[in-house]
């Protein structure tokens, strides 16, 4: 996290200079890994396939965009499938997510997916072997939605989507592990549609005007029958997130909440253990992500609550994403 706060800093220490010679191995693998895919492309699929991903480290915005996506073309008529890196979980892989799967085993955001939007879902390290798996599973499925993975090559595609947190865009423009970009600004350029969480405070080197991306948060729900509330119960505090952006998180709770509250933040798919538990135990409310609610085995004594949020996208984006869809199919 330490590293992470540097890599936004407007200024970065100067201990972040010991990291240019590692900065200068990954930009040259993850190179030579793009130009062989792009030599020996995988096959394609016989759906079209949507992914959704970013060129930096850390929570961008990704998953509401994905429900959003789903929303979507379900109300479209389509049938979509959504597959994932699985990112935090221990498989076996590929694996098949539904809404009773463990979090241990998919992944939090992948499980997240899975309750909200009830369709097909499947996970594993190599996407292209994921899409296989869920049309085998699912062969009604009439397009994939890849939750991230817009730098895995080997998983062919007709429209890429790259989500930009709007605060903090590329942070210092450095690589991993000198900054948080896992490639250079601007792979923006080629993509078909950049979406930008919330309202853009530098400007991109995009081929395409960005769309802005507005979160909407939903009612509270009790993280003990998954029910939304009206009111939360009074009581000493407590704030928790493990997202990428944790101080996005914590500002809503502030806007929504006229109460003194507490925040605590960990790391991105952080894995709650016995010892975070005892930590928080003297808080009589605990408020947290959707993502974190996946994990969280806390006290049952405890009033635990989470937070849905919803995207709105503008209409000009669904229409470009609509006539793509039509272009992928007339071509194939």
């Amino acid at each position: 996290m330490r590293l992470q706060r540097a890599w936004y800093q407007s200024r970065a220490p100067l201990w972040l200079w010991l990291l240019w010679p590692l900065q200068l191995l990954f930009v040259a693998l993850s190179g030579l890994r793009r130009l062989r895919f792009r030599y020996f492309p995988a096959k394609p699929l016989p759906v079209p396939v949507i992914v959704v991903g970013n060129i930096s480290v850390g929570g961008t915005g990704k998953t509401p965009v994905t429900l959003a996506l789903v929303d979507y073309l379900k109300a479209q008529g389509e049938r979509p499938g959504i597959i994932s890196r699985g990112y935090g979980g221990r498989g076996p892989f590929p694996y098949s997510v539904t809404a009773q799967s463990d979090a241990q085993r998919c992944g939090d955001e992948p499980l997240l997916l899975a309750r909200r939007t009830q369709v097909p879902m499947v996970v594993a390290p190599d996407r292209y072997q994921a899409a296989l798996w869920l049309l085998q599973q699912a062969p009604s499925t009439t397009v994939i939605i890849s939750d991230d993975g817009l730098q895995h090559y080997a998983l062919p595609r007709q429209f890429e989507i790259a989500v930009i947190d709007g605060q903090r865009g590329v942070g210092n423009g450095w690589r991993l592990p000198m900054g948080p970009l896992r490639e250079a600004p601007a792979r923006l350029q080629s993509v078909d549609a950049v979406i930008t969480n919330g309202k853009l405070n530098n400007s991109l080197p995009c081929a395409v005007q960005p769309y802005q991306m507005v979160l909407q948060a939903q009612r509270w729900r009790r993280l003990s029958d998954d029910m939304p509330v009206d009111k939360l119960p009074e009581g000493k505090t407590l704030v928790v997130a493990g997202i990428g952006h944790p101080e996005r998180f914590f500002a809503t709770v502030g806007t929504l909440e006229k109460r003194d509250f507490t925040t605590r933040a960990f790391a991105d798919h952080h894995a709650f253990s016995d010892a975070d538990y005892a930590a928080v135990s003297n808080y009589d409310v605990v408020l947290m992500t959707e993502k974190d609610a996946t994990k969280w085995r806390g006290n049952p004594a405890q009033a635990c609550y989470y937070l849905p949020v919803k995207a709105q996208l503008p209409e000009a984006f669904w229409q470009q994403l609509q006539q793509a869809l039509r272009n992928a199919r007339y071509d194939a």
